[in-house]
């Protein structure tokens, strides 16, 4: 169904020239029309390239051209249907990379955000199609003379499934890259009208009932020992309100259905295998050798795999009857900030059978042989029939963690199973959660999956501690009051939305997608949905408000030590774009050290560091990056050493690029009041400082540079 047509054409087609129309639309009558539609489109001039060519992508729904000019400055690639809709567009030059250290980013964003809506303007259908622009956060970064901005596609002025994305040049005003989504071939039929027959405020309260909510014990975000009473979201389907008939659509049901239920978008049901992958083999992923195997073995308190055998085949739940241990690996957890040491042992069993292979896979300290985990692959024919009972299953279960955890067993309840409809294959899995005053506490929970056929225990997973602090239930909102609440954080949205629709044989715009074997595709068409600029957690059931994550700071590092200081204002230009130190002060008066300076410019163009908490991986690769700019050589590395102003400069300047410039002999004059006392071989790093603005009226290279010092002279060079 896809072919790729490459033509090279004459320059006078990629200057703008008509060729002759033939009577069968060749492929070169066709790229002509799509070439001159697009320059149409972008009023482009392309007689400075020497060189074009195209690339046809045929696809059955939408055909789309790749078109590209080469010219000995510059590329540019564009990529659009056959109409001429510019989908995709890229300028590049091709002169060579720039050494040295990346500068700041020149450009007004102001001018850059109204040369993309210019360039929206030529590629959007004007009577469908607006966006309204927003800069993306990474527009600023050091070395990158761009802005870049993304936003909506709205049909009619109402917001779409599609969206795009514009690029441009702070220092030329040019637009570099440009993409967008299409509806060709992604929707079927156009889209409807924007005129809604149903107000928002009946739409408002069907919404409203599709929330539900749930109070459940969570996890305090400020500490982690004390658990609070919330409101959570029950449920995760996306519900949305026709705005014609006013019918509440379950969207998420409605495309488990077409795509799941044997009407997939891709012509077939979605295969349904229960042979699940087995996880990787522990000897494998601690990749110990056979002799760290047998020391392991040989750990104080460490059980032999014949002695953690016995002990879970004792335990007639797990259903070991005919299965063969076929390997068992150790591996050492040593000692962290939150655990002791522990040593693991990863049993391995299968059982061959006329349907298959079954495995069974345990993983249990190997001290005490306590079970952490267990997980099994069990096969299972299309058709077969549970010979277990979901109500049996749940009662074996239970049974199984009354022996297993009894401590805990009395505080759990079930928390999820399977649904009434969802069919049953090999396993039945329940979640039993924990209930601290008549609510539970999902973070703390057993999973145990129960298998469909005998009614053994064929999984386990868990996460169950003691030192968590419960609130008191007292003084707790009504489930109505929270609901409102939560309606309260969103708001109505009218607009174009992607709704998967049965295909009819009848219809004369789903034949293409008949062909293709589907049986439903996606439509376009105008509803109200629930909209919310931020994530939430759900409302705190004794104040009634909203639980916010905290919001991280894209805004750059923040010093809590520049209040009054001379150098704040540089500082905190640096700190805008993530240059400087990690720790939360800077330390501007502070004698500057190699490894200050160091880490100063190994945050340009990596990431910051903390110089007092750097481990010795970090210094290591801060270095190693300088020594790759040139700035120093392995030789000449003193980490704690006093950093003179003039050893300042001379690191910086070598990192741009300009120790070669600096060293010319008897070009160089400066003006400095001790421009005497300056040694002949600083002389050229001294004027090249001064003429860069590095340093000030004296050189005093001799001195000891402060923190402060150095960061101003890494922006004057930045700024250059």
């Amino acid at each position: 169904m896809k072919r790729m047509t490459a033509l090279i054409l004459t320059a006078a087609l990629a200057a703008g020239l008509a060729l002759p129309a033939s009577a069968a639309e060749s492929q070169e009558d066709r790229l002509a029309q799509v070439t001159q539609a697009v320059k149409d489109t972008l009023d482009l001039d392309t007689s400075a390239y020497d060189n074009f060519y195209g690339e046809c992508y045929d696809q059955q729904l939408v055909s789309q051209w790749s078109l590209t000019w080469e010219g000995a400055e510059e590329r540019l690639s564009i990529d659009a249907l056959e109409d001429g809709t510019v989908i995709w567009y890229s300028r590049s030059h091709t002169e060579g990379a720039e050494t040295g250290l990346p500068g700041y980013p020149g450009g007004d964003a102001a001018q850059a955000r109204e040369a993309a809506q210019a360039f929206l303007a030529q590629v959007l259908d004007p009577e469908l199609e607006t966006a309204v622009l927003e800069e993306t956060g990474s527009s600023k970064q050091l070395g990158r003379d761009e802005f870049r901005f993304s936003g909506d596609i709205l049909f009619h002025g109402l917001p779409s499934p599609l969206s795009c994305s514009v690029t441009v040049d702070g220092e030329s005003g040019q637009v570099t890259r440009f993409s967008r989504d299409i509806s060709y071939g992604l929707y079927m039929g156009e889209a409807p009208s924007p005129t809604p027959a149903v107000g928002a405020g009946a739409a408002a309260q069907s919404l409203k009932g599709s929330l539900s909510l749930k109070l459940e014990y969570v996890l305090s975000e400020e500490d982690e020992t004390r658990a609070v009473l919330r409101y959570v979201p029950d449920g995760r389907d996306e519900f949305y309100v026709d705005a014609q008939t006013g019918e509440l659509v379950n969207l998420t049901e409605l495309e488990e259905e077409l795509l799941d239920g044997g009407i997939g978008m891709g012509g077939s049901a979605a295969g349904d295998s229960s042979a699940e992958s087995a996880p990787s083999s522990p000897s494998l992923e601690n990749g110990l050798s056979q002799a760290e195997q047998e020391g392991i073995q040989k750990l104080e308190g460490v059980l032999s795999k014949e002695t953690l055998d016995g002990q879970l085949r004792a335990v007639a739940q797990y259903g070991l009857e005919g299965y063969a241990l076929t390997s068992a690996s150790y591996r050492l957890l040593e000692a962290g900030e939150d655990r002791e040491e522990q040593v693991l042992c990863t049993l391995r069993y299968l059982l061959p059978g006329e349907d298959g292979t079954a495995s069974r896979t345990f993983t249990v300290d190997a001290r005490t042989g306590q079970v952490e985990d267990l997980w099994s692959a069990l096969p299972w024919e299309e058709g077969q029939t549970p010979q277990v009972t979901q109500a049996e299953a749940q009662a074996k279960a239970e049974a199984f963690l009354e022996s297993f955890c009894p401590g805990q067993a009395a505080k759990l309840a079930l928390y999820a199973a399977p649904g009434p409809e969802e069919e049953i294959r090999a396993k039945y899995t329940f979640t039993f959660a924990r209930q601290e005053n008549g609510y539970f506490f999902p973070d703390h929970f057993y999973e145990v999956a129960v298998s469909a056929q005998d009614g053994s225990v064929c999984g386990l997973s868990y996460f169950y501690e003691e030192d968590v602090a419960f609130d008191s239930p007292e003084g707790i909102i009504s489930n109505e009051k929270a609901l409102d609440a939560w309606m309260d954080t969103y708001t109505v949205t009218l607009g174009y939305l992607q709704v998967p629709e049965k295909l009819s044989a009848g219809d004369p715009e789903a034949a293409p997608y008949l062909q293709l074997g589907l049986k439903a595709f996606y439509v376009l068409k105008l509803g109200y949905g629930l909209e919310r600029e931020d994530y939430l957690y759900g409302i705190d059931a004794k104040t009634g408000m909203p639980v916010r994550p905290e919001r991280g700071t894209d805004g750059g590092l923040a010093y809590s030590d520049l209040s009054g200081h001379w150098a704040r204002e540089t500082v905190e230009a640096l700190a805008a774009y993530h240059v400087g130190y990690e720790g939360g002060t800077f330390a501007p008066g502070q004698a500057m050290t190699q490894f200050d300076l160091v880490a100063l410019l190994f945050s340009v163009e990596n990431y910051p560091l903390d110089p007092a908490a750097a481990t010795e991986e970090e210094r290591d690769a801060a270095y190693s990056a300088a020594y790759r700019l040139g700035a120093l050589t392995p030789a000449e590395r003193s980490d704690s050493a006093p950093l003179t102003r003039s050893g300042a400069v001379k690191l910086l300047l070598n990192a741009e690029g300009l120790k070669n410039a600096a060293g010319l002999a008897g070009i160089y004059t400066c003006t400095y009041t001790d421009r005497d006392s300056i040694p002949a071989e600083d002389l050229g790093y001294a004027a090249l400082a001064q003429g860069i603005g590095m340093a000030g009226d004296t050189w005093a290279g001799s001195r000891t540079a402060t923190r402060a010092e150095g960061a101003v002279m890494l922006h004057k060079l930045l700024a250059g």
